[in-house]
């Protein structure tokens, strides 16, 4: 009986280090990425689950990925801002990360040299630490100038290169193409989008986030 019992023990023992085996595997495929960004990222004027980040994270699972996303969206925050906050949130168990900023700093006309810095220097703790990354450049308005339009929408394209990130044009581009109807997507201050919004973008959004997973390094 005894010898009986310490051979079910056994082999219990070996299931349960199976299934323990094949859980931490399946732990270890998730991947974690942090959001980056402003008032577009954190989901500003809407319900929660309405938001950006809870609608890609919930778009992706769709699409069979094993993803975890953290919202870092700050609304209001510059780039400034971002570069401040950058080493605290890019933390261990981060796999991967969307940057998202620049548009605080255009509507209030801050220096496109001095965003192109700050974006670079969030670039350099990503590179120090190994993660992939997806920047997301901006439609700047011509309120500014010409000049500074082409300075600023030139920050995105350049950094992606240097660095050799993945690049989406612009947070809002599938908002604002020819024979889009973009109010029926915003709220009412005309920027923010609404959730039809949010959920246009993540559809557009979503096929360069799924290339950010395959470049993550498990």
């Amino acid at each position: 009986m005894l010898c009986h019992g310490y051979g079910v023990a056994r082999r219990m023992g070996k299931t349960a280090a199976v299934v323990l085996f094949t859980f931490s595997a399946a732990q270890a495929e998730t991947v974690t990425i942090a959001a980056l960004g402003d008032s577009l990222t954190q989901g500003y004027g809407l319900l929660r689950d309405d938001g950006f980040v809870p609608q890609l994270e919930s778009w992706l699972l769709e699409q069979g990925e094993e993803v975890v996303l953290i919202n870092a969206g700050v609304s209001g925050d510059t780039t400034a801002g971002g570069k401040s906050r950058a080493a605290w949130t890019m933390t261990p168990d981060v796999d991967a990360l969307i940057l998202a900023l620049g548009g605080n700093d255009v509507l209030r006309g801050l220096p496109a040299a001095a965003a192109r810095d700050n974006l670079a220097a969030i670039l350099d703790v990503a590179r120090q630490q190994d993660l992939p990354v997806l920047l997301v450049g901006i439609t700047a308005p011509g309120n500014f100038g010409a000049e500074y339009k082409s300075a600023f929408q030139a920050i995105y394209p350049d950094l992606a290169a240097e660095y050799d990130t993945l690049l989406y044009d612009s947070f809002l581009q599938s908002l604002q193409t020819p024979g889009t109807n973009t109010a029926a997507f915003v709220q009412d201050d005309g920027l923010h989008p609404n959730p039809e919004g949010v959920k246009r973008i993540v559809r557009d959004m979503g096929p360069s986030v799924r290339q950010l997973i395959a470049n993550t390094a498990h």
